[in-house]
């Protein structure tokens, strides 16, 4: 599914695929022909749950694995046909940090360009503004084994621009990261993305997906279930989100006693809460509490808020995202 505009806009992707798909040995389907489409100057979101075939899809934009069908080009040069040139033209930071611990950040980023070319005091004036662009000027003589998880994502994340690439993808940047290094990482992707470069990013945080992206795609079980402006995706729900904590009691009884609630579009079951999605949740607080009193029902906290990209994720799937309630309490 591309977003409307989007695939108007010839010659500026810088990522499309189409009909993407990969199979493993035994028959199983990590990526289900996914379309999608990401202009140039983008920050795009692959929002999923741990499985859900984020970083199968990363992998073969970045040549690393090979599609078992469809088609995609990154920069305009298909992944298939020409992987070299692609190469050349990205930048990967993937979940595994592969940093020499008795390096210092400097000579890493020095031996990195040195891997594209770029010697001498050239390489030295590029280890210099990456450094600056990243905030690790002041440790970039200490060696990475003394850094931070932060901080180490930060160089890693440096190292895969001392190309100056046309797109940046990053596999779940923050994952394991202390709320104050995700902020951090936060605002060096920002300034990335100001920079000029396109980023792909995956991740499993509602909230990441929230403050970074532009557009986003939810994909769950292989297959790109919703896509929009993390704006759009909420304001389609277009109704108050009435969250009942079960505590307890039976979910289905629960349902049953709402069942002919006026307004109600739909009650989805969890395993320790229903949501409810209502033109006036305010409004419908107290002929929920009646109904639930007539058929002796008990339940927990009721809750109304606007809708969130965990409210998106659960009408687009039938369930809330892995670690969302984790998330927010962080």
């Amino acid at each position: 599914m591309i977003d409307e505009g989007v695939d108007q806009l010839q010659g500026t992707q810088a990522v499309e695929a189409r009909a993407l798909g990969r199979t493993f040995k035994g028959g199983v389907q990590a990526v289900r022909e996914i379309d999608l489409t990401v202009a140039r100057g983008e920050v795009f979101g692959f929002l999923g749950p741990n499985g859900a075939g984020k970083t199968t899809t990363v992998r073969m934009l970045c040549t690393l694995l090979p599609p078992s069908g469809g088609s995609a080009t990154v920069a305009g040069i298909d992944v298939v046909v020409d992987p070299a040139e692609v190469r050349r033209r990205i930048g990967v930071a993937l979940q595994e940090i592969g940093l020499d611990p008795v390096q210092t950040g400097r000579e890493l980023l020095e031996l990195q360009c040195g891997l594209y070319g770029i010697t001498g005091g050239d390489a030295r004036v590029r280890t210099g503004e990456l450094l600056e662009l990243v905030g690790l000027k002041d440790a970039a003589d200490r060696r990475t084994k003394t850094y931070s998880g932060g901080m180490k994502r930060r160089l890693d994340l440096a190292s895969a621009l001392v190309h100056s690439p046309e797109v940046l993808f990053l596999d779940e940047p923050t994952t394991g990261l202390d709320p104050a290094s995700r902020l951090t990482v936060w605002d060096e992707v920002r300034r990335i993305n100001e920079a000029g470069t396109t980023v792909f990013l995956t991740t499993q945080y509602l909230e990441e997906a929230d403050q970074l992206c532009d557009r986003l795609a939810i994909i769950d079980d292989g297959r790109i279930v919703s896509e929009g402006t993390p704006e759009r995706l909420k304001a389609e729900i277009g109704r108050d989100v009435v969250t009942l904590a079960l505590d307890g009691a039976d979910a289905r009884a629960t349902e049953a006693a709402l069942g002919e609630l006026a307004g109600l579009e739909r009650v989805v079951a969890e395993t320790d809460a229903l949501a409810l999605y209502l033109e006036d949740g305010a409004g419908s607080i107290a002929e929920i509490v009646r109904r639930l009193d007539r058929e002796e029902i008990r339940v927990g906290a009721i809750a109304v808020a606007r809708p969130s990209l965990d409210d998106v994720f659960l009408q687009a799937t039938g369930r809330r995202l892995e670690g969302a309630e984790e998330e927010q309490a962080a």
